[in-house]
């Protein structure tokens, strides 16, 4: 389709649905006589009432009907008779006492706050310090929390008016390596993203408002990756692109490395099974990756095992302990116990496991000073 074509269609609409030909001389002057061209119609391409629906002239005139259509019964439902003034309808989308009851607290979060115009923005003002719009009030259990981007971010953001920002307490919120450690867990996000992050801790954010790249490390690009891990059908070339454009090219490169030695890690179900006793393959960022495969299995197995068969699952589990004295240095030691005991919550009895006296005496006071105890 040509800008001429496009021309045209814009003009059938415009006049109501006749398909006109085009001309590049409108007038004729002549002896100072003007004299218009005459319009040739060549047909109708479009029926009058759709090309008045594109021109939103029947949309404006559908609204219009549907406001008549209102009954005064609708208009005076909030008509108070005996002050012969109108009361405000209640805000649908804000919690009302009969919700609140139900909670000991509410979170009514503003989300992108800052990213409203500031006329905008001041329209919160009764809301956020007199908790109420109207004749609503807010409940007394419900806590006002608001979020957004900080200016410095390139974020479309507006400075907060100084008013608003006095009603609130200023957080600035960093991504912490060891509270999204606990969330990924709990959210199943993919070993491979755990390990690797686990070991280059400082590639869980890697943003900078000065770089002009549009792909960047956060821990939302990073939930990206691993639902890409998750598609077996993706091959490692359509993975590389894709987290090439989520995390960046550097990342995307160092993270598929870290991947292709993780993959010749002993499968982790051997070696809590005990058939593997022994690390060939000795490269930190895969043992980091192993260490935490060990984890979800260790918690995926005492999920499917159930309390009737713990002495089987603490066999594993001391697999696991004795596996790590073996093979690993101290600081991955204590990194697995750690995410063992406080991330995955994994239920070891010391008098279960024959390893464990001997991984207390070499390991327990780094551990202990590890966990801040």
């Amino acid at each position: 389709m040509t800008p001429l074509h496009m021309c045209m269609v814009a003009s059938t609409v415009a006049n109501g649905g006749e398909l006109i030909q085009p001309r590049v001389v409108r007038a004729v002057v002549k002896d100072g006589v003007r004299t218009m061209v005459p319009r040739k119609t060549l047909g109708r391409a479009i029926q009058p009432e759709i090309a008045r629906t594109l021109t939103v002239e029947k949309v404006v005139e559908n609204q219009v009907k549907k406001k008549a259509a209102v009954t005064d019964q609708e208009i005076t439902e909030f008509f108070n008779k005996n002050k012969e003034v109108m009361d405000w309808a209640p805000p649908i989308d804000l919690p009302d006492e009969e919700l609140a009851k139900q909670y000991p607290v509410i979170v009514l979060f503003l989300d992108e706050m800052n990213s409203a115009a500031p006329s905008v923005q001041a329209a919160g003002y009764q809301l956020i310090l007199n908790r109420r719009i109207g004749k609503y009030k807010l409940p007394d259990n419900v806590v006002i929390v608001a979020a957004g981007n900080r200016e410095s971010d390139k974020g479309v953001t507006y400075r907060m008016p100084s008013p608003l920002a006095n009603r609130f307490v200023h957080l600035e919120v960093r991504a912490d390596f060891d509270s999204w450690q606990h969330w990924a867990v709990n959210e199943k996000i993919h070993k491979d993203v755990v390990g690797y992050i686990s070991f280059a801790k400082q590639d869980l954010m890697d943003f900078d408002p000065k770089s002009v790249s549009r792909a960047f490390a956060t821990p939302r690009t990073w939930t990206f990756v691993s639902d890409f891990l998750y598609d077996e059908d993706a091959t490692d070339a359509e993975l590389t692109d894709l987290i090439a454009g989520t995390v960046g090219e550097g990342l995307a490169v160092k993270f598929m490395a870290h991947r292709k030695v993780a993959s010749q890690m002993p499968n982790p179900t051997d070696v809590l099974n005990g058939k593997i006793k022994e690390l060939k393959v000795k490269e930190v960022s895969a043992m980091y990756s192993l260490t935490i495969s060990m984890c979800y299995e260790l918690q995926d197995s005492f999920k499917k095992l159930g309390k009737d068969k713990l002495a089987d699952w603490h066999a594993q589990a001391d697999n696991f302990l004795g596996f790590m004295m073996q093979n690993f240095t101290t600081e991955l030691v204590v990194m697995g116990a750690r995410v063992a005991l406080t991330t995955y919550n994994l239920p070891m009895v010391p008098g279960k496991m024959k390893n464990f006296d001997e991984f207390h005496k070499r390991f327990g006071k780094y551990i202990i000073a590890a966990s801040g105890k």
